[in-house]
C-alpha cells in the first residue's frame, strides 16, 4: 500500500507495547506509573561481564553477589586479569563458570574425601642381564670338569694312599733284560705257625710259584713252575725249586728261575697264602668249581692234609677257609702237584675277577678294605710300585681268558728221584728251552699248556 494511504497516529497518542508482562510506554520511552521503576539502557554484550552465578549454601538456600562486589561501572577500561590461583569452592558451591539451570533444587552436596596421596609405587628391580646363549653350556661343562675331578681324584688319591702301603724287598738279581715284561709270582705258607703239617719242609717255603709272562706282541702266559721242579740252585747244587726261597729268600728264587727259563725277571711279587684268606673273605667270597675230569678228583673229597670237602662235582661261592684248601689240597689229587697248581690259577683268576667289577667303584669304602687287606700280604721287589700291580692285573686276565696262554711247561716226569732229594718233576729237557723261548717270543698259539705227559 502506498505510504500516503497508511493511517497516520494522531500526534501525542502513545503507542503501546503488549506481550507478557510489559507495561505501556510513551512515547519518552518511560514507563507508566503503573510499572516498576525503569530499567537501565542495557549494556552491549559484549562489553558486559557476566554476572557471576548464584552460589549455594550448605542449608540450600541460593546466595546471590551484591551489586557491588561484580559491579563494574560503564565505561570503565577493563584491568587485565591478575594471574593468581583460582578460589577454592566452599562446599555446595559449583565452581565458576558452572551454572545451575533455574527451578531445579541443587543436589546436596556431599562431604568431600580426606584426600589420600598415592601409594608409593614399589622399587623397581632392576632388570635381569639377558642371558647369554652359552651360560648353559658353561654351567654343564663345570658340572662336568668336578664331576671328572671328582673320578680321577679319587682313584689317583688312592693309588698314592695304597703306594705307601706296600712291603718292599730286595728280589731283583740285576741280570741282563730280556723283551717284554715278566712277574714272577711266590706264595709262600710258614710251617712255623703249624697251619701246615710239613715235616720235609720245615720254615718258609714257596707251594705256589707262577711265571706272568707279558710279550711285545703276541699272547699273555702264565706258567706254573712246580713247586718239585729238579733244579740246579746257584751255589747249592740240584734241589727242588722250593728249596731255593727258604736257603735265600726271594733273591735267590728269582735268579733261580731266571736260569731255569732263560727269561729275565722284572717284577718279583710275594703274597702269603694266608692273607688270600682274608682277600676273599673282604671280596665277600669266590666261585669255585671241581670238575673230574678236569681236577682228576673222586667225589665226595675230602683231603685230610688240606682241609679241602667238596660234596659233589659243579660250582660253589666259598669263604676264605674253603678257598685256601682249595689252592693247598694236591694229595688227594691224582695228578699231585700239578693238579695243584691249576686250581692256585683258577684261585687267582676267581679272585681278580671278583674284585675287577664295575660295580666296587661304586663302594669306595670296599676299594679301601681289599687294597688294605691285600698289600697287607703282599711284598715286593724294589723297582715296582702301585701301577706296576695294576699292570700285573691286567696281564693275569688276559693270560687267562679265552686269548691267553696258560699251564706248565712240557713235564718228562712227574716222580723224578735223583739221589737222596725225594720225588721231583722233571721237565723234558729236550723241549723245555724251546718252550720258554716262545712263550718270551710270543709265538704259542693261546690255549692250555703243559701237563702230564701222555702214556
Amino acid at each position: 500500500m502506498p505510504q500516503d494511504d497508511q493511517p497516520r497516529r494522531p500526534p501525542g497518542a502513545s503507542r503501546a507495547r503488549t506481550g507478557g508482562n510489559a507495561q505501556p510506554v510513551d512515547d519518552a520511552g518511560h514507563r507508566s506509573a503503573q510499572g516498576s521503576r525503569p530499567s537501565p539502557p542495557r549494556a552491549p554484550a559484549s562489553r558486559t561481564p557476566s554476572a557471576p552465578p548464584p552460589s549455594f549454601t550448605p542449608g540450600g538456600e541460593t546466595r546471590r553477589p551484591a551489586a557491588t562486589e561484580h559491579a563494574t561501572p560503564i565505561g570503565t577500561p577493563r584491568r587485565p586479569p591478575t594471574p593468581s590461583a583460582p578460589p577454592r569452592p566452599r562446599a555446595g558451591q559449583l565452581p565458576a563458570g558452572a551454572s545451575a539451570s533455574r527451578g531445579t533444587t541443587p543436589p546436596r552436596p556431599t562431604a568431600t574425601p580426606p584426600t589420600r596421596l598415592p601409594a608409593r609405587p614399589p622399587a623397581a628391580s632392576p632388570p635381569k642381564p639377558p642371558r647369554q646363549p652359552g651360560s648353559r653350556r658353561r654351567r654343564l661343562g663345570l658340572i662336568a670338569a668336578v664331576v671328572v675331578i671328582a673320578l680321577v681324584a679319587w682313584p689317583v688319591g688312592l693309588l698314592i694312599w695304597a703306594n705307601g702301603k706296600i712291603q718292599h724287598v730286595d728280589a731283583l738279581s740285576g741280570a741282563a733284560n730280556t723283551p717284554g715284561t715278566t712277574y714272577l709270582l711266590a706264595g709262600s705258607d710258614s710251617r712255623a705257625d703249624g697251619t701246615i703239617e710239613d715235616n720235609e719242609t720245615p720254615g718258609a717255603r714257596t707251594d705256589t710259584i707262577m711265571l706272568l709272562q707279558v710279550p711285545q706282541s703276541g699272547p699273555a702266559a702264565l706258567i706254573s713252575l712246580p713247586r718239585d721242579t729238579y733244579v740246579d740252585i746257584p751255589g747249592h747244587g740240584p734241589a727242588k725249586l722250593n728249596a731255593a726261597y727258604s736257603l735265600g729268600q726271594a733273591p735267590l728264587l728269582v735268579e733261580t728261575v731266571e736260569q731255569l727259563t732263560g727269561i729275565h725277571v722284572d717284577h718279583f711279587v710275594e703274597v702269603g697264602l694266608g692273607g688270600v684268606k682274608n682277600v676273599v673273605d673282604a671280596a665277600g667270597g669266590v666261585e669255585l668249581c671241581l670238575d673230574p675230569a678236569v681236577n682228576h678228583v673222586d667225589f665226595p673229597l675230602f683231603d685230610v692234609d688240606s682241609g679241602l670237602a667238596w660234596d659233589a662235582p659243579g660250582c660253589k661261592v666259598v669263604d676264605g677257609n674253603m678257598a685256601l684248601a682249595f689252592s693247598r689240597m694236591r694229595k688227594a689229587d691224582r695228578e699231585g702237584d700239578i693238579g695243584r697248581a691249576k686250581r692256585q690259577q683258577q684261585l687267582i683268576s676267581a679272585l681278580t675277577s671278583t674284585i675287577a667289577t664295575p660295580s666296587l667303584a661304586l663302594h669306595p669304602g670296599k676299594q679301601v678294605s681289599l687294597i688294605r687287606t691285600g698289600l697287607g700280604a703282599v711284598q715286593v721287589s724294589n723297582e715296582t710300585d702301585i701301577v706296576d700291580l695294576g699292570r700285573l692285573a691286567l696281564a693275569f686276565r688276559k693270560a687267562t681268558g679265552p686269548e691267553g696262554i696258560r699251564g706248565t711247561p712240557p713235564i718228562s716226569n712227574p716222580d723224578y728221584r735223583p739221589g737222596d732229594i725225594g720225588s721231583t718233576v722233571q721237565l723234558d729237557p729236550d723241549t723245555s728251552p724251546a718252550f720258554f723261548a716262545a712263550i718270551l717270543a710270543g709265538t704259542l698259539p693261546a690255549g692250555p699248556v703243559g701237563g702230564l705227559p701222555t702214556p
